[in-house]
């Protein structure tokens, strides 16, 4: 049986992260939380906080800052795993600087950010559910550096190949959640 793959994407503060959490809640059973946020200062630690006690206590929390199919590949059929956020996962690929090797190039590194998140997407063909949570960030001015924009293009790029995939896609918007796959005109080629 394949599981579900589901999308949550929206701006800052856009109500996502707890639609999907709710989501989760109604899916399954057993609920494995991929927390993907780098704590490096106290404000980033108290959003963490926020969000571990907005979680319930039955939920298994796994703090993975980068190696997210290694998490995921363990789902057995009907788990349910929360990865919150994928742009953060992303952030934190694209600054190591071992990954994919010392030195890589900006097309390695977007290469191998591709080919994780094909892998992610595998989640599902072994019966375990995906919901995803990623910030669309294409939605503002061209960032100034060189490295914002690779970092938004490649954003742009993995909600494309997560939405393309995913059985429903949840736009968040002050509040608000549209399912718009359902609505999302046909590609022409």
């Amino acid at each position: 049986m394949k599981g579900k793959l589901i999308l949550v994407l929206g701006g800052s503060r856009s109500g996502k992260s707890e639609f999907a959490e709710n989501i989760a809640a109604q899916m399954g059973e057993r609920v494995i939380y991929i927390a993907t946020s780098a704590v490096r200062d106290e404000e980033m630690a108290d959003r963490v906080r926020l969000h571990r006690e907005r979680r319930p206590q039955g939920w298994e929390t796994v703090e993975e800052e980068k190696f997210i199919c290694q998490v995921t590949s363990k789902g057995r059929e009907g788990d349910v795993f929360l990865l919150d956020c994928v742009t953060g996962w992303i952030t934190n690929l694209l600054l190591d600087e071992l990954i994919p090797e010392t030195g890589a190039k900006s097309a390695d590194k977007e290469s191998y950010i591709m080919e994780q998140v094909e892998q992610l997407m595998e989640t599902v063909d072994h019966g375990a559910h995906l919901i995803a949570v990623s910030n669309e960030v294409g939605l503002g001015l061209v960032p100034e550096y060189p490295l914002g924009r690779v970092f938004r293009d490649l954003a742009g790029k993995v909600n494309q190949a997560l939405a393309q995939n995913a059985d429903q896609v949840y736009f968040a918007i002050a509040g608000l959640h549209l399912e718009i796959k359902s609505m999302a005109v046909a590609k022409t080629e």
